[in-house]
């Protein structure tokens, strides 16, 4: 695909709309710790940086622990609190947004209600209107390729057409498995003191950049 002339550019939500990842990471360890977890931010990051809420749990079951019922409720709970008064949006996306000469939308492993808040917090959500696609959508989240699939069919665009921009390991691995280009993007907060050119080449990123700003910029 000519990068510069996609029929579609798929936007990953947490990490490269809105710097939120280390916001919910902490959520999340603060949560687990209540209920008697212990796990780290960073252990948090490199487990389930770009997976849903199911992935969790799966985490779990497969060590043969399993998470109360009350713990997916007051998890989900704590982050639309946090990110209602602290969520911000990665800087330069909104221009971005409102440059773009082709379609785009959104596809990401939180539910609707999650992303939703999210674009009203940071003064997105008129940019993106209800091109919203999520995890709840299809059967298998990332990194199978099933929502960027859905996303790209709903949007009426070819996959090997389609360009996804994610901040995952899981991400940039679901992106490629759908056939399309993928930009790991690395300027969330999530990223300092980490190696996200290496972390994000290596999972089969077609190009890796850090600030919006230089979005089309060696494309």
């Amino acid at each position: 695909m000519d990068p510069g002339r996609p029929e579609l550019i798929i936007f990953d939500c947490d990490g490269v709309l809105v710097d939120s990842e280390l916001l919910s990471c902490r959520c999340l360890s603060e949560v687990l710790a209540e209920f008697g977890f212990h796990l780290g931010v960073e252990q948090a990051l490199a487990l389930f940086l770009g997976r849903s809420t199911k992935a969790i749990d799966h985490h779990y079951r497969d060590l043969g622990q399993v998470l109360p019922v009350e713990f997916l409720p007051r998890l989900k709970a704590r982050v639309l609190e946090t990110f209602a008064g602290a969520l911000q949006p990665i800087r330069g996306i909104g221009t971005v947004l409102s440059e773009l000469k082709v379609p785009c939308c959104v596809a990401s492993s939180s539910d609707l209600d999650r992303v939703s808040l999210s674009l009203d917090v940071t003064g997105l959500a008129p940019l993106l209107g209800d091109r919203i696609y999520t995890a709840q959508m299809v059967r298998h989240g990332k990194p199978a390729p099933d929502l960027f699939l859905h996303a790209a069919e709903k949007m009426g665009a070819q996959p090997g057409r389609t360009l996804v921009i994610e901040d995952s390991v899981s991400g940039v691995q679901a992106g490629k498995a759908a056939g399309m280009t993928v930009w790991g993007f690395v300027g969330g907060s999530h990223y300092r003191g980490r190696d996200g050119q290496a972390i994000l080449s290596e999972a089969g990123a077609d190009r890796v950049f850090a600030q919006m700003a230089n979005f089309w910029k060696d494309a």
